[in-house]
């Protein structure tokens, strides 16, 4: 029975801790723009790799 409760507190523990660490996440805008980073490096002037190799 001991197990139980030190098992059920750890893992309340842990879902406060991602909670706040998330809330905290929200606040500083890591979540902001989603789609802008995907679609920058279609359309980058100055390409490295295998598509600057490629004579289009």
């Amino acid at each position: 029975m001991k197990i139980l409760v030190l098992l059920i507190s750890a893992s309340m523990l842990m879902a406060l801790l991602f909670l706040v660490l998330f809330i905290k996440a929200q606040k500083h805008g890591q979540f902001d723009d989603l789609e802008s980073p995907s679609f920058r490096i279609l359309n980058e002037k100055n390409k490295t790799g295998y598509n600057a190799k490629r004579k289009i």
